[in-house]
């Protein structure tokens, strides 16, 4: 792609879609400026992979022009991937105090913390990454000191929203700052780049003290042990917990590494000031049952999150059962239906009783309503519109919406070169995106080797052959075959499967016998026949080949 020119360029390469994944680009002249780097968790179309994150291959190529990395707020799918990007990227990071808390301890956790520059900018600041004259306005969301941000170019003024609500009670953090939205709006502006997740919602933003009031009636009306889960990075939805479960004379403990560091994170910022000191859940069981509350990582069915190891009653610490309650104070993340409803049933089959947010009024959407993305239009008053942050159905809904106002929408996927121009708005390129599978601590590509042979043994399984042949080419003693998720072992199947995997590669030609691949080739071919008759399957076969 041309990048020689003096034009103001966007490229988001993670974001659309259902995963979000977070990773967006600015280019002005030759020099790059990225703005979040998030996760994203599969769904049902993924199972091989838990974590994805997005490819950064483009910038990663272009690491000695990126002048920074900027994070709107902390939420995961806005800073997750820092920890495992950043080695690609070696760049400076642009963050809020509580946004640099939260990124510290997971650079710690990756040992790169010393080699990361990190500089902390105050909620509403200004400042310079390279040639980009930048502000953050503060916003509000379901995580302390979300930014919006403005760029100021040769080209014109930008308007990045990250993701944001009105609310105009947010209980922890300031309002949206809609006076200084209003004043960018004066100074003219080329395009708004804005979240749409929510904007098919009608009708203004439900308020966070809502829920709080809410919460505190019905903690005060249960009995038994009582369990809230939500996300991990919502202080307020933390703090409102807290609150609620005091004013019902109940203790709060915590369980969930994600939430012991929010709360360390939120406390070093002067968040949760008004919140006693909570609980461990190695403490929970010296709690009365009719004296706690406890706050659960594993709203969204997570296998390894604390609330469904407490749903299979594997938990080393925390039981439910018979007279208690889980509260999901949160919202179901598409893709993870499944997993979430499987965690309610087992609490169910325990005695536990489940309200979500359908029984009772337990959450509120920390992202912006269609009427609040309208009044963003008037406050801002934008030439162009760019939807990001969401499903196609979302994207195109905000557009509509846009064009209502008579503001020329652009849609774009991720991969798309946008022109930014006060003469001209257009996609005039596209660069390489994708998404990786963050697999312990590698990178893998969805599309290679390892993730395909993974998926493969998900669906068809796997079936292994070993054998020792002597110097010749011929067979010493009786093959072995596994396979597991396919056959038993002692099963009349697997010593069939056996019996004709021996007698076909002792039809092998003699030709390929003093070859060990070409033996190996006929092997697992013979191997595949063998099983292929019966179960009709297509497994990922191997065979491994001893020559004594």
């Amino acid at each position: 792609m041309t990048e020689q020119n003096g034009d103001l360029a966007f490229l988001p390469l993670g974001g659309t879609g259902e995963i979000g994944m977070n990773l967006n680009l600015y280019r002005q002249g030759e020099t790059w400026l990225a703005i979040d780097c998030g996760i994203g968790f599969s769904g049902n179309d993924t199972p091989e992979a838990e974590i994805l994150v997005p490819d950064p291959v483009f910038i990663a190529e272009r690491r000695d022009q990126l002048a920074g990395l900027i994070i709107t707020h902390a939420h995961e799918d806005h800073i997750g991937a820092v920890a495992h990007l950043w080695p690609l990227l070696e760049c400076p990071v642009y963050v809020t105090p509580f946004a640099g808390a939260v990124l510290r301890r997971k650079l710690g956790e990756a040992r790169i913390l010393q080699d990361v520059p990190i500089h902390v900018i105050p909620c509403g600041g200004r400042f310079e990454v390279g040639p980009f004259d930048l502000e953050f306005i503060p916003v509000t969301h379901s995580v302390p000191e979300a930014q919006a941000v403005v760029l100021r170019t040769p080209s014109g003024v930008i308007v990045h929203t990250g993701d944001w609500k009105l609310d105009p009670t947010p209980l922890v953090g300031p309002p949206t700052d809609i006076v200084r939205l209003k004043e960018v709006g004066d100074e003219g502006v080329l395009a708004l780049v804005c979240d749409s997740t929510n904007v098919m919602s009608s009708g203004p933003s439900q308020s966070e003290a809502e829920v709080r009031r809410s919460m505190t009636s019905l903690i005060a009306s249960l009995k038994g042990r009582v369990a809230v889960t939500c996300f991990a990075s919502n202080v307020a939805r933390v703090e409102s917990i807290a609150m609620a479960a005091q004013a019902a004379g109940r203790t709060v403990v915590l369980v969930g590494r994600s939430l012991r560091n929010l709360d360390v994170a939120a406390r070093d910022c002067g968040y949760l000031s008004g919140v006693l000191p909570f609980l461990t859940e190695q403490e929970v069981n010296d709690l009365p049952d009719d004296q706690v509350v406890m706050i659960i990582t594993g709203s969204q069915g997570e296998p390894r999150s604390a609330l469904s190891r407490i749903s299979m009653d594997v938990h080393p610490s925390v039981s439910l059962g018979e007279g208690d309650t889980v509260i999901y104070s949160s919202r179901m993340i598409p893709g993870n239906e499944r997993a979430i409803m499987a965690v309610q049933d087992n609490l169910s089959r325990r005695g536990v009783r489940v309200i979500t947010d359908k029984e009772h009024f337990v959450h509120v959407s920390g992202h912006a309503t269609g009427d609040d993305v309208s009044m963003m239009y008037d406050l801002v008053r934008p030439r162009y519109a760019v939807p990001v942050h969401g499903e196609w159905r979302h994207l195109t809904a905000h557009a509509a919406l846009a064009q209502d106002k008579n503001i020329t929408p652009v849609l774009l996927e991720d991969g798309d070169v946008l022109r930014l121009a006060p003469e001209k708005v257009e996609v005039v390129d596209t660069a390489p995106s994708g998404r990786l599978a963050l697999d312990g601590g590698r990178l893998l590509p969805m599309d290679g080797g390892v993730l395909a042979a993974r998926r493969k043994m998900l669906f068809n399984g796997i079936i292994i052959a070993s054998v020792a042949i002597d110097d010749e080419g011929f067979v010493i003693g009786e093959p072995k075959v596994s396979a597991p998720g396919l056959l038993d072992a002692d099963d009349q199947e697997s010593v069939r499967v056996c019996e004709e995997f021996a007698s076909a590669i002792d039809m092998i030609p003699d030709e390929l016998r003093n070859d060990d691949k070409a033996f190996c080739d006929a092997a697992k071919t013979a191997l595949r026949r063998a099983l292929g008759r019966k179960l009709q399957k297509r497994p990922l076969v191997d065979v491994h080949v001893l020559r004594v």
